[in-house]
C-alpha cells in the first residue's frame, strides 16, 4: 500500500513538474483455456484521458512489433487471436495528447502462461460401483472450441475421490480415457469426487472440477424395507386415486346426461291410449294336416317237408292271388266314395 501510494505520489511528481506521462503498471496476461486477455493497472496521476496502445511481436520466428490495438481506453485488451503455438512479447503504454509513457513489457506464451480449466464431469451410482464420465475443456477461442487434448501431446485426467465425512486420505485414479469405473467401495456411503487434466509434458495440472457427491448401493439389490415403502405408497396411491376418479366420471356423466339428455314427462293422453286393451283379436288354429299311412305286405315262408312244400306252394300261390285280388280292389276301393270305400274294406277284412 505505502510503495503504491510512493508511485502515485512519484508519476504525480513527474506529471506536474517535467510532463513526463508515466507508463502502465503491473501490466500482467491472463489465459485461461486459451483465452488471453493483456491487463493492466492506470498510472497514478491522471490528468485528462489517458489512451493507450498495445503492441506484440513474436520470438520464434523474430518478427518485430505490430500494432494490436490503438486508442484503448479501457485497461485491458483480448490477444486470444495470437497462435497458441507461438512465444511472443507485448508491451503497453499511456498516451496523453501528443505524449506518451514507457513501455510496459510482457512475455506470453499460450502453451505453457495459459490455465487448464475443469473438465465436465457426471456420476452414476450403479450395482455398487460410480460411474464417472468426463469431457473438455474446450479452448475457449472466438473460432476455435476444440478439445485441449487435441493441442497437447499428451494428456490424462486425474480423478480424486473420497468418502465424504471422513479424514481419509484422498485417492487418486490417472486414465487417458473419458470414463472410469470406481469400484472396490463401501456400500451405502457417499464418495465425493473431482476430476483434473494433466499434462505431463509441460508439467501443467489442470484445475479440478466442482465436487460431485454419490451414494454408492450394495451390489445394486435395492433394499427390502425400500421396496415395501414404494409398494405400499403405490397401493395407497392407487386406493385414493380409483375412487377420486370413479365419482369423478360418475359426476361428468351425471352432469352430461342433464345438460344433454334432460328428463321428460310423457302425455297422459298418450298413457290412457295405450293403457287400454284392444278392440278384437283373431285367433287363428292351426288346421292338422291329414295323416297319409302306408304299408306293405310281408310274407313269412319256413322250410318244410318235400311233401308238405307242394302243399304249401300252392297255398302261397292261392294266396299271393288272394292278395292281388284284394290289392285291386283296394285300388278300386279309392276310386270309390268314402262310405263305399269302408263298407268294402271291412267285407275284405271280414274275408
Amino acid at each position: 500500500m505505502a510503495a503504491a501510494l510512493r508511485g502515485a505520489l512519484w508519476g504525480c511528481l513527474l506529471l506536474c513538474v517535467s510532463g513526463i506521462v508515466p507508463k502502465p503498471r503491473n501490466a500482467r496476461i491472463s489465459s485461461v483455456n486459451f483465452r488471453s486477455v493483456l491487463l493492466w493497472d492506470p498510472p497514478g496521476v491522471r490528468k485528462g484521458n489517458l489512451s493507450y496502445t498495445v503492441q506484440a511481436k513474436s520470438i520464434f520466428p523474430k518478427q518485430n512489433f505490430n500494432n494490436v490495438t490503438t486508442n484503448l481506453n479501457v485497461t485491458e485488451c483480448d490477444v486470444s487471436s495470437l497462435s497458441v503455438y507461438g512465444a511472443y512479447v507485448l508491451r503497453v503504454r499511456t498516451e496523453w495528447e501528443d505524449e506518451h509513457s514507457d513501455w510496459a513489457v510482457v512475455r506470453f506464451k499460450p502453451m505453457a502462461d495459459t490455465v487448464i480449466g475443469p473438465p465436465s464431469v457426471n456420476v452414476k451410482s450403479e450395482s455398487g460401483t460410480l460411474h464417472v464420465d468426463f469431457t473438455g475443456p474446450a479452448a475457449d477461442r472466438e473460432h476455435d472450441k476444440w478439445s485441449l487434448k487435441q493441442y497437447y501431446g499428451s494428456w490424462i485426467y486425474r480423478i480424486l475421490y473420497w468418502k465424504k465425512g471422513s479424514n481419509k486420505k484422498v485417492i487418486h485414479i490417472d486414465t487417458k480415457h473419458n470414463s472410469e469405473i470406481l469400484s472396490q467401495l463401501e456400500p451405502w456411503t457417499i464418495y465425493c469426487i473431482q476430476v483434473q487434466g494433466v499434462i505431463p509434458e509441460w508439467n501443467k495440472t489442470g484445475e479440478r472440477s466442482q465436487e460431485l457427491c454419490e451414494q454408492t448401493t450394495h451390489n445394486g439389490v435395492t433394499p427390502v424395507w425400500i421396496v415395501v415403502t414404494v409398494l405400499l405408497g403405490s397401493m395407497l396411491a392407487v386406493i385414493i386415486s380409483v375412487p377420486v376418479c370413479f365419482f369423478s366420471f360418475w359426476y361428468l356423466y351425471r352432469f352430461t346426461k342433464h345438460v344433454f339428455f334432460p328428463s321428460y314427462i310423457f302425455p297422459q293422453h298418450l298413457k290412457e291410449f295405450l293403457s287400454k286393451p284392444p278392440s278384437g283379436s283373431q285367433f287363428f288354429s292351426p288346421v292338422p294336416q291329414e295323416e297319409h299311412h302306408f304299408h306293405d305286405w310281408l310274407t313269412v315262408i319256413s322250410e318244410e317237408p318235400k311233401s308238405q312244400r307242394d302243399e304249401t306252394v300252392e297255398e302261397a300261390s292261392g294266396t299271393a292271388e288272394h292278395h292281388q285280388d284284394s290289392k285291386q280292389e283296394i285300388s278300386d276301393s279309392e276310386i270309390l266314395p268314402p262310405l263305399e270305400r269302408d263298407q268294402t274294406l271291412l267285407t275284405l277284412q271280414s274275408g
